[in-house]
């Protein structure tokens, strides 16, 4: 399997290794621990903590003389970020030589590093002889917990802000699920509350500063209630789920003032984001193709393009996302996470069902028959290499013999599951074709991943919209 990647940005004089196997057997050769230090290309404390904290000589010195360093773009390796992130980016934690973690935090100030550094190697005997690795043991999952339909819906809309819009208090993030849900209850029950919460939320990010009025594009989230207050991270997967959301209002309530974002937003993406060659990079800062996102825009895009009426934009949607889905597409074997020149991190569950649903979008758009013989044979690899036959659900990768740590234990992440559940029941309505596999099979892995998302529903808040929407969609 190909889970490599390049090591990231060198900060002073330590030297980064990327995560793999032989960083990993190193630490253990030579007695060490790990310091994994999680970032990303668009984010400033990352890069802060670079200048300031990995730059300060003594601290350099002390990682370099007592642990192993490895880093990881959250981006690149969401595998490795779902397993080891603690609160946010850039992440600093402190693992054993097999990969279970000591302690850690996120952002550490370089006068505090040398005391981190030095309680950490003073425990890590104590870690070494603590028992069990964390990785063999994976805690049985809890029963599926049976929701009423409205109870759920009261739950997920319970931290709705009725004066600023959006969910919560702060810091605000579009969950745009949440919005498209509130809008189908709008059509299927006529009911105002509904319409009031989508286009409450909908004109706040826009017209507050999530969007920036001066660049284009929507920020990732605000750190104030009131939407004010942006972090100035401006991200491909953030303004496609929002210009699919906007698009949906468009059509659900026939406001001029949503068909104008989406023309704003559609044009921040095909110009700002838009790759040489085609496709759209992950952001406005680290260049790089990702799957999932560029799968989500495709989708996205061609919404907006019925929306505008645009066919040059749904031209555009389809050249674009034909050209990663070749590059990172391998026969039998699925799509890889992203492109950098070559197709890296193959076989996780999000690129694989984001492709679906993009694949079907598109299909629906053109009726191109190779749109969907590819969404079918990416539904047949998810079953084959993901599917926990004794539990049902899906994971969000394949084990690998060189992996370590935490990758080693079998994780069903709640959101990937919903959208499996809600990508497999479309493929599962599709109309047979001859001398192929019914697709109406898929249903029954629809309902095995729902059903594993359904175990994780408490505590998910306006997350838990993913779930009441592929649920909705295998009931209708």
């Amino acid at each position: 399997m190909d889970y490599g990647a390049k090591p990231l940005a060198r900060a002073a004089s330590i030297e980064w290794l990327p995560w793999s196997a032989d960083a990993f057997a190193r630490a253990a050769r030579e007695g060490r621990p790990v310091l994994l230090s999680i970032t990303a290309a668009w984010c400033r404390a990352c890069h802060e903590m670079d200048r300031t904290t990995y730059a300060d000589p003594q601290v350099a010195a002390l990682v370099r003389d007592g642990f192993i360093p490895v880093r990881v773009d959250a981006d690149q390796r969401p595998d490795v970020n779902e397993r080891y992130n603690l609160g946010g980016w850039p992440t600093t934690a402190f693992l054993t030589p097999h990969g279970d973690m000591i302690t850690g935090g996120t952002f550490v100030p370089a006068d505090r590093m040398p005391a981190v550094l030095a309680r950490v190697a003073a425990a890590f005997a104590a870690a070494q002889a603590a028992g069990p690795r964390l990785a063999d043991a994976v805690a049985a999952a809890p029963p599926a917990r049976a929701v009423d339909d409205e109870t759920l819906i009261e739950e997920i809309f319970s931290s709705f802000d009725a004066e600023y819009g959006g969910f919560g208090v702060e810091p605000k993030f579009p969950h745009t699920p949440a919005l498209h849900l509130a809008m189908e209850l709008s059509a299927d029950t006529g009911d105002a509350r509904w319409r009031e919460i989508a286009e409450r939320t909908l004109d706040a990010m826009a017209d507050g500063a999530l969007w920036d009025a001066a660049h284009g594009g929507f920020y990732r989230y605000a750190s104030t209630r009131d939407w004010q207050l942006p972090h100035a991270e401006k991200l491909l997967d953030t303004n496609a789920a929002l210009l699919r959301a906007y698009a949906h209002a468009a059509l659900s309530f026939g406001r001029d003032v949503d068909r104008d974002r989406c023309r704003r937003i559609a044009r921040f993406i095909t110009t700002d984001l838009r790759a040489d060659g085609g496709g759209y990079v992950g952001s406005d800062a680290d260049r790089i193709l990702y799957v999932d996102a560029n799968a989500a825009a495709a989708g996205a895009l061609l919404d907006a393009a019925t929306v505008l009426g645009d066919s040059a934009l749904g031209r555009e949607a389809l050249a674009s996302f034909e050209r990663v889905i070749l590059v990172c597409y391998k026969p039998g074997h699925g799509l890889a996470h992203f492109f950098d020149g070559e197709p890296r991190v193959r076989g996780l569950l999000a690129d694989q069902v984001a492709a679906i649903a993009a694949l079907l979008d598109a299909h629906d758009a053109s009726s191109g028959e190779p749109y969907r013989m590819m969404a079918e044979e990416l539904g047949h690899i998810i079953v084959r290499d993901l599917w926990d036959a004794p539990a049902g659900g899906f994971f969000d990768r394949r084990l690998a013999p060189d992996d370590v740590g935490l990758l080693r234990a079998p994780r069903k992440p709640f959101a990937e599951n919903a959208d499996a559940a809600l990508a497999l029941s479309r493929l599962a309505r599709l109309e047979p074709r001859k001398g192929f596999p019914t697709p109406a099979a898929f249903h029954e892995y629809a309902v095995g991943a729902l059903q594993a998302a359904g175990r994780q529903l408490e505590g998910q808040g306006p997350l838990a919209a993913r779930y009441a929407l592929a649920a909705r969609h295998l009931i209708n």
